[in-house]
């Protein structure tokens, strides 16, 4: 009989053994690779083509994530509203993402309807014919959310502080103007899909219930396919970070938030701190616990919610802190932003606190391996990232042995605001 008045052993999630399980690997007669994962106990699927099509390799803006939202809105035989009533017909839901270096295609469906929808998805990669109907539609109603977002400080801050870490004319800090829609054009766009998806590279990540033949499946309908024939050329990008690392821009006068960004350059995944800084950065600014939170939000009031993280991008990476408040208050919350890396930097990690983040970050990753599609999406980072298991244990490994003194080292490389840009749009 269990023990009702004694509470149970609470034990911390650094205690627990991490396993991530292994995707099973092969490749298309085309040379496709797919990642899959078999598990789940609902029988649906989740697949992910991805290609590198995003903005990383097109020719003028915005050309790469045009391409991806129209590539379901329209074939040669069927038109957008004939297209997703035959997804919607058999209770799927297929999605189309863009960003810095690829371009997602995404299907959610019964395994038992898995049959039936890879045909649809087949077609788009090979038929798509971006009708100018769609096209004039699309660049309306994104010139129109465009003049809306505008005027939000947050939207402008975003946008801006990219600018100022990567340089306007590098694929991680370029952003839509007006004019950029009104340059898109039906052959730009052809032109884009018929090199980066018809003939492009692609990499295919699944998992759910799969059905025994599911392999077959995708080889008939996509091992066919002129994709991963050429080499693709990687374009070169040159970083051109501002010359000032003070900005401050008025957006709304009549406005009373303030938007803060304050970001520095830093290396990606490859680099041999970046899983310790992650600790850091957790420790910092990464959760509802964190120091930025507890000074800014808890104590302070000057915002409902701060935050830093590490930008994940293939090529080159930043540190970024994202905060709104009060205009009046803006000042006051860079000098306190400021200050917790001074603490950092010279002050004690208690082990309380660290044992904390340990927890945080260990419970996360556990809950980030809840099912398949998480754990494929995990894969799926390290595979695009270039990386394997080993960098996963690694990390786990860091996590639950990095202590206080390594921390602060790390903090007085990395955490001088000198080496930080500063923006705040009013």
């Amino acid at each position: 009989m269990p023990e009702r008045k004694k509470a149970p052993h609470i034990k911390d999630a650094i205690e627990y053994k991490i396993e991530l399980k292994k995707p099973t690997v092969f490749k298309l007669d085309n040379g496709v690779p797919v990642y899959s994962i078999q598990a789940g106990t609902e029988e649906v699927i989740q697949i992910e083509w991805i290609f590198k099509a995003g903005n990383w390799y097109e020719s003028k803006k915005n050309i790469a994530s045009t391409t991806n939202f129209l590539i379901k809105n329209g074939t040669s035989t069927k038109n957008a509203y004939e297209i997703n009533e035959s997804i919607d017909f058999y209770g799927a839901y297929l999605n189309r993402s863009c960003y810095n270096e690829t371009a997602v295609i995404s299907l959610h469906c019964l395994t038992r309807q898995l049959e039936y929808l890879l045909p649809i998805v087949q077609e788009l990669f090979l038929d798509a014919i971006f009708p100018e109907q769609e096209l004039q539609i699309y660049k309306q109603n994104m010139k129109q959310r465009l003049a809306v977002n505008l005027q939000k400080c947050d939207f402008i801050a975003g946008r801006k502080i990219d600018e100022m870490l990567f340089g306007f004319n590098h694929p991680y800090g370029v952003y839509s103007q007006m004019e950029d829609y009104d340059n898109l054009d039906r052959e730009s766009l052809k032109k884009h899909y018929d090199t980066y998806y018809i003939n492009g590279n692609c990499t295919i990540f699944m998992a759910g219930i799969l059905p025994a033949n599911y392999a077959e499946q995708l080889n008939k309908f996509f091992g066919t396919m002129p994709l991963n024939k050429t080499q693709l050329i990687e374009p070169a990008h040159d970083i051109s970070p501002a010359v000032e690392k003070k900005c401050n821009i008025l957006n709304d006068k009549d406005g009373v938030q303030a938007a803060i960004r304050i970001a520095r350059p830093f290396p990606n995944r490859h680099h041999p701190d970046f899983p310790k800084v992650q600790v850091l950065n957790t420790l910092y600014g990464g959760f509802f616990g964190s120091r930025l939170m507890t000074n800014i939000r808890e104590d302070k009031g000057y915002t409902y919610g701060i935050y830093s993280f590490l930008m994940n991008h293939l090529h080159a990476s930043a540190w970024m802190i994202s905060t709104e408040a009060g205009r009046d208050v803006a000042a006051a919350t860079v000098h306190e932003i400021y200050h917790e890396m001074e603490r950092l930097r010279d002050g004690k990690i208690e082990e309380e606190e660290l044992l904390l983040v340990k927890n945080y970050l260990i419970g996360t990753l556990l809950g980030d391996l809840d099912g398949p599609f998480q754990i494929i999406g995990r894969w799926k980072n390290l595979v695009l990232n270039g990386l394997d298991d080993q960098f996963f244990y690694h990390s786990v490994d860091t996590i639950k042995n990095i202590d206080a003194d390594e921390l602060r080292l790390l903090a007085k490389k990395y955490l001088n605001p000198d080496d930080f840009y500063e923006l705040v749009v009013v």
